[in-house]
């Protein structure tokens, strides 16, 4: 009894020292969330599927006041958004290093859906490496918490047993599934949208979706499914390189577009300003076309 007394205590300081970071936000409409303190002057950190509007959100403090903020900018392919409330001095959480992380460690998700900290103690049941999001977002590590989606937990923390923030949990980038975007993925985005206003992502300017190849066109490159441009955006970086609608997009510089999510992965930051290959058929033909990356507004 004295080990689980002990254990239990241990979690309730834990609740109370992460839960000074823990904001409430009301952002959505009949649907609260919670948010992350990231820096004193009232910077805070939570989901951007539960941000809906811009301005006049409700940010409820840990002292019980309500304050107003507005969205500094967000990023919906890793599910994060900025706010700036006018609350200085406000306590920032303590982020953990990326690689404290291992399954079965003890973990702790906290939110504030009311006035007060709620919790939910559980384990990570899964950790991975780096992936793309479905909306073609960077994640830097797959993390799982077994913990149950109550209402209000999204954009709060995933605590461990030190009371670092390992990451931001969320139920928004994989349907039905709690996952924690990484405190280093939460870093270079909320950097990035402090700098920028937004996280840079490249375009091309069409319209597409899938579509299945003819058998010999299967054969021939290896595929089952390409994307058929329905929509090409007048001047857009596609008709610039003459891209047609009915031209099925196989390939860019060799990485294969089966589906939508193929074409949004591949057009990340870095790609903005770059020459790129992009495989078509056109006519039954296979050919190339040189495109420049654009940057979307």
């Amino acid at each position: 009894m004295d080990v689980l007394g002990s254990f239990s205590d241990a979690l309730s300081r834990i609740v109370e020292g992460a839960g000074r970071s823990v904001v409430r936000v009301e952002a959505r409409r009949r649907r609260m969330a919670s948010g992350i303190v990231w820096a004193p002057e009232g910077i805070i950190v939570t989901a951007q599927h539960a941000v809906e509007r811009e301005d006049g959100i409700g940010i409820g403090l840990p002292s019980g006041e309500m304050v107003q903020a507005s969205l500094v900018g967000a990023d919906p392919t890793t599910d994060v958004a900025v706010l700036r409330a006018a609350a200085p001095g406000l306590t920032p959480a303590d982020w953990a290093a990326a690689d404290d992380a291992r399954v079965g460690h003890v973990v702790v998700a906290l939110a504030r859906p009311g006035r007060t900290v709620r919790a939910a103690q559980g384990i990570l049941s899964a950790v991975g490496e780096a992936w793309r999001t479905p909306g073609g977002g960077q994640i830097d590590r797959y993390l799982q918490p077994d913990v149950a989606a109550y209402p209000g937990f999204s954009g709060g923390p995933l605590v461990t047993t030190f009371g670092n923030v390992l990451g931001l949990d969320t139920t928004g980038i994989l349907r039905g599934v709690v996952l924690a975007v990484p405190a280093q993925t939460v870093r270079r985005v909320v950097d990035t949208i402090l700098a920028h206003g937004r996280v840079r992502r490249g375009y091309l300017g069409v319209g597409a979706h899938p579509v299945r190849l003819p058998g010999p066109l299967e054969q021939q490159l290896g595929q089952k499914t390409g994307l058929i441009v329905v929509s090409v955006e007048p001047g857009g970086p596609a008709e610039r390189g003459g891209l047609l609608i009915g031209d099925v997009v196989t390939g860019l510089e060799r990485e294969r577009t089966r589906r939508l999510d193929d074409l949004v992965a591949f057009l990340t930051e870095d790609r903005i300003g770059t020459t790129i290959q992009v495989h078509v058929v056109r006519a039954a033909r296979v050919q190339d076309l040189t495109v420049v990356v654009g940057e979307r507004a």
